[in-house]
């Protein structure tokens, strides 16, 4: 992991980067009601900005290449590294998260997930798989976006894990496209950051002071092009395709589009 900045200023900027990450969360979980009997049309710009707002309150500047369907029932898939990337898929397009029971359990944050559609999966229990992929079909053939995490856990940006298949049988049987996205940190000189990586037994808090204690960090995002139809047969076909559009602009030119 990297190293953060260990000078004095460090610590007060921490501080108050945390202390306005707070307050934005607060502030979102007391507008949930309210803005969840908003239209789509005056929510999800609504939605954006926050999640923008958050990145940015942690000291994150963001970068966000390519657009998402605006509407109807689309499973986003993305690669996992941080606690960071639901906010900023979230800017991409507002969506229903797909995430492991246990974040019930964060504070603060578990309690914006479950306000805010969470589906919950216990992924020690395969005899629940079945019924989480009905859910999740059913989330999406009422035309709601879902984001979802295939390689099932966090990884520190500079490898991947394999994308798991469930997933994607969701999306075949509601009958909707995978959106694959990429998402990648770079500090401040240009070079990829673990800094915001989120992985094995880190806590929540300890990953929250190394972001806020950074400076320079880049969050890229980059929407990619959907799967071909011919990819589409099954969900192992799907899978690979949407994993392999990560691979390529993983290994491809890198983006140098604007916050």
């Amino acid at each position: 992991m990297e190293s953060t900045a260990s000078s004095w200023t460090a610590v007060p900027r921490a501080v108050l980067r945390l202390t306005a990450l707070l307050l934005l969360v607060l502030a979102g979980v007391l507008l949930i009601p309210a803005v969840g009997r908003m239209r789509a049309a005056e929510r999800d710009p609504l939605i954006r900005r926050w999640c923008r707002a958050v990145a940015r309150a942690a000291g994150v500047r963001v970068r966000i290449t390519g657009a998402a369907a605006p509407t109807g029932g689309l499973l986003v898939v993305a690669n996992h590294i941080s606690w960071l990337d639901i906010p900023l898929l979230a800017a991409v397009r507002p969506a229903r998260m797909l995430a492991k029971a246990e974040v019930r359990a964060w504070p603060v944050a578990g309690a914006v997930a479950a306000r805010g559609g969470t589906l919950f999966i216990e992924r020690d229990r395969l005899r629940a798989l079945p019924d989480t992929v009905g859910r999740l079909a059913a989330a999406l053939r009422g035309g709601a976006a879902v984001v979802a995490f295939p390689e099932g856990s966090t990884w520190c940006g500079r490898a991947q894990g394999r994308f798991r298949r469930a997933v994607f049988q969701a999306a075949l049987d509601a009958g909707v496209p995978v959106q694959p996205v990429r998402i990648h940190y770079r500090s401040a000189g240009g070079a990829a950051s673990t800094t915001p990586a989120f992985v094995g037994d880190d806590p929540l808090l300890a990953s929250l002071w190394r972001v806020a204690s950074a400076r320079g960090l880049v969050a890229e995002v980059e929407v990619l092009p959907m799967p071909a139809a011919g990819d589409r047969a099954d969900r192992r076909a799907l899978a690979d395709a949407a994993q392999e559009a990560l691979r390529r602009a993983s290994t491809g030119p890198q983006s140098t589009s604007h916050p």
